[in-house]
């Protein structure tokens, strides 16, 4: 039995690797999407991962609309943004 927990543990361990050394090309981003963020070092899905929305919007030439490019490519591959639940106020 641990022997085939390990093998299903151990082949999401390589499908993350994988999806995370993929390059920006291949999520499905726009070619010029692809090159801005390449004129920037980011080349794979870690390197996407690393960058904060702030690092994404200060790139020449990238705005929100491209930014929404970016995580919905991402969340093609299995990658989600964290949602932020309002607050609730005291009554």
């Amino acid at each position: 039995m641990t022997r085939i927990r390990l093998r299903a543990e151990e082949e999401q361990a390589r499908d993350m690797q994988e999806k995370l050394e993929m390059s920006t090309a291949e999520i499905g981003l726009t070619v010029r999407t692809t090159n801005c963020l390449e004129e920037r070092g980011i080349f794979t899905v870690r390197d996407l991962l690393n960058c904060t929305r702030d690092d994404l919007l200060s790139i020449s030439n990238f705005g929100e609309k491209t930014l929404e490019e970016v995580y919905k490519s991402l969340e093609g591959v299995g990658f989600y943004r964290k949602v932020r639940r309002p607050q609730l106020q005291a009554a």
